[in-house]
C-alpha cells in the first residue's frame, strides 16, 4: 500500500507542475511549459496516421476482404452445382441398375418359362435329352445373368468414376472404384 501511495504522490507532483524543474532535465514531456507543442505534434501525428490509414491501408484491406468474399461465394456456388450434378448422376445410376435388374429378371423368367414348356411336352420321350438341355439352358441363363451383372458392374464403374472425377476434379484410382462398386453390389444382392 505504501508503494502505490508514493507512486501516486510522484505522479501528482509531476502533473501539477510542482517540482517541474527536477524532472525537466530528464523528462521534458513532464515539463508543463512544453505541453502545447507536444499537443500540436500529437494532433499532427494523429492526423497523418489517420489519413494514411483511411487512404492507403484500409482500402487495401477492404479489397482483400471483398476478393476473399467473392472467392468463397464462387466456391459455394460451384459446390452446389457439383452437388446437383452428383445427385443427378446418382439418380441415373440407380435407374440404370434398376433397368438392368429388370432386364436380367425378364431374361431369366423367359428362359425358365421356355425350358418348362419344352420339358413338359417332351418329358416322356426325351427325358435323358431334356436333362442335357436343361443343364445347357441353366448355363446360358447363368452366363446371361453374369453378362447382365457384368454389364451393370461396368456401367456402375463408369458412373462412379465419372461422378468422383467431377466431384473431386481428380481421376480416381480404378482399384478403389472397383472395390466400392463391388461392395455396393454385394449389399444389393
Amino acid at each position: 500500500m505504501r508503494k502505490s501511495t508514493w507512486g501516486l504522490s510522484v505522479l501528482t507532483i509531476a502533473v501539477s507542475g510542482i517540482g517541474a524543474p527536477a524532472f525537466a532535465a530528464g523528462l521534458p514531456q513532464l515539463d508543463a511549459t512544453k505541453f502545447a507543442p507536444q499537443l500540436v505534434w500529437l494532433v499532427i501525428t494523429f492526423a497523418v496516421l489517420y489519413v494514411l490509414m483511411s487512404k492507403v491501408a484500409l482500402p487495401k484491406i477492404g479489397a482483400v476482404l471483398a476478393a476473399r468474399k467473392d472467392r468463397i461465394e464462387g466456391n459455394l456456388e460451384r459446390a452446389q452445382a457439383l452437388k446437383a450434378d452428383a445427385e443427378a448422376t446418382a439418380q441415373a445410376y440407380e435407374q440404370a441398375i434398376a433397368e438392368a435388374r429388370q432386364n436380367a429378371q425378364g431374361i431369366v423368367t423367359d428362359a425358365r418359362n421356355a425350358m418348362s414348356a419344352d420339358a413338359a411336352s417332351r418329358h416322356d420321350q426325351l427325358n435323358e435329352r431334356l436333362s442335357a438341355d436343361v443343364a445347357a439352358a441353366e448355363r446360358r441363363i447363368n452366363e446371361a445373368t453374369q453378362q447382365a451383372i457384368a454389364g451393370v458392374r461396368d456401367l456402375a464403374l463408369d458412373v462412379a468414376a465419372t461422378a468422383t472425377e467431377r466431384l473431386t476434379g481428380d481421376a480416381p484410382d480404378g482399384k478403389a472404384v472397383s472395390a466400392a462398386v463391388d461392395a455396393v453390389l454385394k449389399e444389393r444382392d
